[in-house]
C-alpha cells in the first residue's frame, strides 16, 4: 500500500500534524503542508522549531513511487530553496531535483531515495555555511577583516558569528530524528548522503568530516574553497588542513567533487587539484571511494547543476 494514501488521507490534500521524537523525548506536533508547483512526486513542508539556529522551512520531497511497504535512502541537500521550483528562486532557476530523482529511481538507476531540502538562514547563509573548524585556524586579522566584510555585504551586525557547528546540530539532532520517525526510511550512514552546491559544497564535505557516523556519502558541486568574495590562499590552506586530518578513509564514507569552467567556478579548478593530491595522500582510491569531476563550460548555477546532478546521485545511491 502506498504512502500516499496514508499521508494524504491525514493532510486532506492540505494538512495536518505528526508527531515526532526530539531530543528531550518529549514530542514536538509538526504541521505538515503539500506544496504545489513540482512536476514529479510529492512535496512536503514543514516547520521545526530548533534550538541550534533560527526557525525555518524543511521540505521533504517523495518520488511518485513513494510505498511504505520499502525503505528509503535520504538525500539532505543544502539550499533547500532552490531544488523544487524556478517560480519561487530568488533568480528564476532550480536544481529539478523532482524530475531528475524521480527518473533514476523508475528508470532503476538509483534506489529509492527521499531528498530533504535543508533550508539556508537567506542573509545568514555565508555565517551558517563556512566550516567552524577551519574557521578558527585562520589567521585573526585575516578572519576579522574576511568576516565582517561578508556581515557588511549581507546587513547585518559586524560582529555577527560562524554557526555552522549549531547547523550541522540542527541536521543530526533535529532534522534526522524527524526524518527517521516519520517517514520509511534507512536511518544508517551508508543510507544517508548530503548534497550541497558552492558553500553547500563546503558544508557537505564539513559534515561527513563531523558525523561520519551519520553520513555516508558527501556531495560536493563547485565547492567554494575561496570561502569569501575573492581568491586567497588563507581559506584554501586551512580546508586542506581539516581534509589532512579528519577525511580519511578509514573514517568516511564516499565522497564527490566536481566544479565547472566558467563564472566562479573558474576559481576552482587549481585548488581542487591540490584537494585531490591530499585525498590520494591520505589513501583514497579514485572511483572507488572518491570521484572528481570537471565540467568544461559549466557556469556557478542551478542550472548548471542540475545538467549534471544525475552522476552524484548515481555515484551515491546507484543500483550494484
Amino acid at each position: 500500500m502506498r504512502l500516499f494514501s496514508i499521508i494524504f488521507s491525514a493532510l486532506s490534500l492540505a494538512s495536518c500534524s505528526i508527531s515526532t521524537q526530539e531530543k528531550s523525548s518529549s514530542v514536538q506536533e509538526s504541521r505538515l503542508d503539500t506544496i504545489s508547483g513540482i512536476a514529479s512526486g510529492t512535496l512536503i513542508r514543514t516547520h521545526l522549531q530548533s534550538d541550534y539556529i533560527e526557525d525555518r522551512s524543511l521540505d521533504i520531497w517523495l518520488p511518485s513511487s513513494y510505498d511504505e511497504g520499502k525503505k528509503h535512502n535520504v538525500l539532505y541537500i543544502f539550499d533547500g530553496q532552490m531544488l523544487f521550483d524556478s517560480n519561487n528562486t530568488w533568480n528564476g532557476q532550480e536544481w529539478c531535483v523532482d524530475e531528475i530523482v524521480d527518473s533514476l529511481i523508475n528508470e532503476q538507476y538509483i534506489l529509492p531515495t527521499i531528498v530533504v531540502g535543508l533550508y539556508n538562514g537567506g542573509m545568514r547563509r555565508s555565517f551558517e555555511y563556512f566550516p567552524q573548524n577551519p574557521a578558527t585556524n585562520l589567521n585573526s586579522v585575516f578572519a576579522d577583516s574576511l568576516f565582517s566584510n561578508i556581515a557588511y555585504q549581507h546587513n547585518l551586525d559586524l560582529n555577527y558569528a560562524i554557526n555552522s557547528d549549531n547547523y550541522l546540530k540542527y541536521v543530526v539532532e533535529e532534522v534526522k530524528p524527524f526524518i527517521d520517525s516519520s517517514f520509511h526510511v534507512k536511518d544508517s550512514a551508508i543510507h544517508n548522503a548530503i548534497m550541497g552546491s558552492s558553500m553547500g559544497g563546503l558544508m557537505s564535505l564539513y559534515a561527513i568530516g563531523e558525523y561520519p557516523d551519520i553520513f555516508g556519502t558527501s556531495l560536493c558541486l563547485s565547492t567554494h574553497w575561496p570561502g569569501g568574495f575573492s581568491e586567497n590562499n588563507q581559506i584554501p590552506q586551512v580546508f586542506a588542513s581539516y581534509i589532512k586530518e579528519y577525511i580519511q578513509p578509514d573514517r568516511v564514507g564516499k565522497i564527490y567533487f566536481d566544479y565547472g569552467t566558467e563564472t566562479l567556478d573558474s576559481m576552482y579548478g587549481p585548488i581542487q587539484k591540490k584537494m585531490d593530491v591530499l585525498l590520494t595522500d591520505n589513501g583514497f582510491n579514485y572511483a572507488e571511494n572518491w570521484v572528481t569531476r570537471e565540467f568544461l563550460g559549466a557556469a556557478h548555477d542551478e542550472q548548471s547543476w542540475s545538467k549534471r546532478l544525475h552522476i552524484p546521485l548515481i555515484y551515491a545511491f546507484g543500483r550494484k
